[in-house]
């Protein structure tokens, strides 16, 4: 996993004014937190962070040069506007290098079920610890030639060397059934939902 430097400015001014002030100048407000310091207010360049979390994930690895002095910083929440998809703040954890953190990582299903199945991923992401700067992008799931009735839990991943699993090893992460079987469950559904409206109506009146 490599790192991406980015030079960060320190900031005394907080609360929401603040933060607007600086968004209006096309940059992001941010916090770095870790090894026991006093949080550390800085502001980052919009696009250039931007395209460095695109591109290395939600656990993305930075080097902020904060007043000449260069920071590991490991991403650990992205605040994004709904509505105008921008980055509104994030957060960073000071990591160090070889140092061990517990990170959620988005699970990957790659490769074709069996015929007549329909793939569903139950647990979007998984629980690791790793190396600060060895944390896995995504852990990728194969569901290649998987027969209706297959269930993956996290106890079955393949994981890199140094990654061990954080998360309950019996959570399910994908689940395979009988896509006829699916469209009998959708259909039930649907059915008990329109009785309920139904239902609803009757009272109403």
């Amino acid at each position: 996993m490599s790192s991406e430097k980015i030079v960060a400015e320190q900031r005394s001014e907080f609360g929401k004014g603040a933060a607007r002030r600086i968004r209006r100048e096309s940059k992001i407000p941010a916090v770095l937190y870790g090894h026991g310091a006093d949080p550390v207010h800085v502001t980052l360049p919009g696009h250039d962070t931007m395209m460095a979390l695109k591109h290395h994930g939600p656990n993305a690895l930075l080097e902020l040069e904060i007043d000449g002095k260069t920071q590991l910083a490991l991403t650990k929440q992205v605040q994004v506007d709904n509505v105008r998809r921008v980055i509104e703040h994030v957060d960073f954890i000071a990591v160090r290098a070889g140092e061990k953190v517990t990170v959620e990582i988005p699970v990957v299903v790659v490769g074709e079920a069996g015929p007549d199945t329909l793939v569903s991923t139950i647990s979007e992401t998984v629980t690791l610890e790793a190396e600060a700067t060895h944390v896995p992008e995504g852990i990728e799931v194969s569901v290649e030639g998987a027969e209706a009735g297959t269930q993956i839990t996290a106890a079955e991943l393949t994981l890199p060397a140094n990654v061990s699993l954080a998360t309950d090893p019996e959570t399910l992460l994908v689940n395979v059934t009988a896509a006829q079987a699916q469209a009998v469950e959708e259909t039930v559904a649907e059915g008990e939902a329109a009785d309920e409206e139904s239902t609803e109506a009757e009272s109403a009146e």
